[in-house]
């Protein structure tokens, strides 16, 4: 018996560190979210939309079906030590090979790969799906259309898309979060991004810091770009 009770207390440890609190409760979840990178926002027990967002992040990380709302399970998950972060994700597996851009529309995710597989960055995207097949695209003009606009519009001319560096047939491209040509706010805020809370017309939005990511990574070859 002494020599099982060292084991004993070594596994009713980590049970204990990987167990989630006595008592949980939106405090506690959102204070956890933010510690994995999920951005929930302030810690004030208000389970809002960018509450929701992070646990829409969380979940996509994990790859369970993005609800919104913590499971039982899923609450357990996200208090133990094994829970991943949000703002650090793999690659996704036979999305290429070499320098490259891959796009996931599961977990609403995109990665800037240099040429030895080193992820440079990655961040949050909204797309739409029923739009963009999955597939091997390229960054270049399409359409006789010009393949980089540093301050692209619409039609009317009432939103901006600014760093616009298309790589799909006609008018799809990565673009920071469209702003409103008259006010300059963007259209919805950077929160949005990674969830499936609101979709784009086709394009891929992003952060404008990761606008400019994407504007310097393909400004001088074209770029190989895979939705996953």
């Amino acid at each position: 018996m002494k020599r099982l009770l060292p084991v004993l207390l070594a596994a009713l440890m980590l049970a204990l560190l990987q167990a989630p609190p006595a008592v949980a409760g939106p405090r506690a979840d959102q204070a956890r979210l933010n510690d994995l990178g999920c951005n929930a926002g302030p810690v004030d027990g208000v389970v809002g939309a960018r509450t929701r967002s992070a646990i829409l992040r969380f979940q996509s990380r994990h790859g369970w079906r993005q609800t919104g709302s913590l499971t039982r399970g899923q609450r357990s998950r996200l208090h133990a030590t094994t829970a991943r972060r949000c703002d650090r994700r793999p690659v996704p597996a036979r999305s290429g090979t070499g320098r490259r851009i891959v796009l996931s529309q599961g977990q609403n995710w995109i990665w800037l790969v240099g040429p030895r597989g080193r992820v440079l960055a990655q961040g949050g995207i909204i797309d739409n799906p029923r739009v963009l097949a999955k597939g091997s695209y390229a960054t270049r003009s399409y359409c006789g259309r010009a393949a980089r606009i540093r301050w692209n519009t619409t039609a009317t001319g009432s939103v901006h898309m600014q760093n616009f560096v298309r790589f799909a047939p006609c008018g799809i491209g990565f673009h920071r979060i469209p702003t409103w040509s008259v006010r300059g706010a963007q259209i919805h805020p950077n929160w949005y991004l990674g969830t499936n809370l609101d979709a784009s017309h086709g394009c891929i939005r992003v952060t404008r810091a990761m606008s400019f990511r994407i504007w310097d990574f393909t400004a001088t070859r074209r770029t190989p770009v895979r939705v996953v």
